[in-house]
């Protein structure tokens, strides 16, 4: 299954953005390999792209097999399986808040980062698209508390625009880092100032 909006270009703007955060957020140097290794690897076998009855439990082994393959060293691979296995939004609905390290702080928020603002617009559509979910019903209201098992189940079906309220404008609030939070804080704003216009011109009044 192809996820137009986890493509490789995903990979490659969290990869930008994470060693961006790294660098900002003053990471030592050396880091920045598990941090950029985290960030090319965070969507391995992930679980929105699983068909029925997939293993969802393979991610781990996936991981290591390649970083094992590539010569990688057995702690550097261990730091980046620690990061990945931290990154995911669904792992923080209901879960009691926990230590997060630097090198994890910095690939979360790049991931969360690159689902706000514009790009996030895009992608959230293309997503709902995908899996042809309705755009917008006026009748069916966003879930104010969210659980996991409601997230990632493929039969709980919501609006796209919903999904910006369960999810997408939750996530500035969620953000681990400093630099983080201030872009997140931007993209944010754009989004909604999107919703509103929406709202205005689903109305009839612009």
């Amino acid at each position: 299954m192809i996820l137009f909006c986890h493509d490789w270009w995903h990979i490659a703007r969290v990869r930008s953005l994470a060693l961006r955060l790294a660098n900002l957020e003053g990471l030592p140097a050396d880091a920045l390999e598990a941090v950029e290794l985290a960030a090319l690897l965070h969507d391995v076998n992930d679980w929105k792209y699983a068909r029925e009855g997939q293993d969802l439990l393979t991610a781990p082994n996936a991981i290591q097999d390649c970083l094992e393959t590539a010569g990688a060293a057995p702690d550097l691979t261990a730091r980046v399986l620690a990061i990945v296995a931290g990154v995911g939004f669904k792992d923080e609905l209901g879960a009691l808040q926990r230590a997060v390290s630097p090198e994890l702080a910095v690939v979360q928020d790049a991931d969360r980062l690159d689902a706000l603002g514009a790009v996030g617009i895009a992608r959230c559509f293309t997503y709902g698209g995908r899996f042809r979910r309705p755009l917008h019903d006026p009748g069916v209201l966003p879930r104010e508390s969210l659980t996991r098992e409601a997230y990632t189940d493929a039969r709980c079906q919501q609006t796209t625009i919903n999904h910006f309220h369960e999810k997408l404008l939750r996530l500035q609030g969620m953000m681990k880092t400093a630099c983080g939070r201030r872009m997140a804080e931007q993209r944010t704003a754009y989004m909604r100032e999107f919703l509103q216009r929406f709202d205005s011109e689903w109305r009839g009044e612009l």
